[in-house]
């Protein structure tokens, strides 16, 4: 049922329950009606957000799966309602993309358990390049292709540029394979043959190349095609 924030009690209504409770005390449903910010003519944030939700298949995890278009496209949600979503997201993800303590990655195991959870949230193939201190801190890492992993798509000047910037001592890459199968392709091995050889000229190698699928892992160096 629809009921209007105006006559929720105060101390339920997602804004002053954030306030006096904290973000943690609101429900998935609360929070995205924070960030719808109002409602439609026939419903509330809450209820817009209950709705939205509800309509998920797959859960929360597949608001990340829709695009601005498809966003609009649910009833009450406009420009302005799907982008603040599409962007909190966004926000969220690159938080959780850079680290605020040095974290080591000295090791395939290391890096597979360090990337496996920020690998689970996407539902296409993400090439992610990790920029390490002399230490193999991780300094920031760089979200290089979303897409189908191609020589095109990777391509060397993108990747050693934000790595010079970053003052990289050297790089090490990951990408996901969502079929399960970690085994490299011949793209993947062209593009780690690629981005190795540039790198020893630029004087920033490349570690290693690891592909994630699910509960498996793939590293370039440890299976010696360095």
């Amino acid at each position: 049922m629809n009921i209007p924030i105006s006559q929720i009690p105060s101390w339920e209504r997602p804004r002053e329950k954030l306030q006096e409770l904290g973000a943690e005390a609101l429900s998935n449903a609360e929070i995205l009606a924070v960030l719808l910010g109002s409602g439609s003519r026939s419903h509330s944030a809450l209820a817009l957000a209950q709705e939205l939700i509800s309509s998920l298949d797959k859960g929360l995890h597949q608001l990340e799966e829709l695009t601005l278009v498809e966003l609009m496209n649910f009833s009450g949600i406009g420009l302005a309602k799907a982008a603040r979503i599409l962007c909190a997201l966004e926000l969220a993800r690159r938080v959780a993309m850079n680290p605020g303590t040095s974290i080591s990655v000295s090791s395939p195991d290391a890096v597979y358990s360090y990337m496996l959870g920020k690998m689970e949230t996407y539902q296409k193939e993400v090439f992610i390049c990790l920029h390490l201190d002399s230490k193999n801190n991780i300094i920031s890492e760089d979200v290089v292709s979303i897409g189908t992993l191609n020589r095109s798509l990777v391509h060397p000047r993108e990747v050693f540029k934000k790595a010079i910037k970053n003052g990289a001592a050297s790089i090490l890459v990951v990408h996901n394979h969502p079929s399960g199968d970690p085994g490299p392709s011949q793209e993947d091995k062209q593009v780690t043959k690629r981005l190795k050889e540039v790198g020893e000229l630029m004087g920033i190698p490349l570690l290693d190349h690891i592909i994630i699928a699910r509960d498996r892992r793939f590293s370039f160096r440890e299976e010696g095609i360095f």
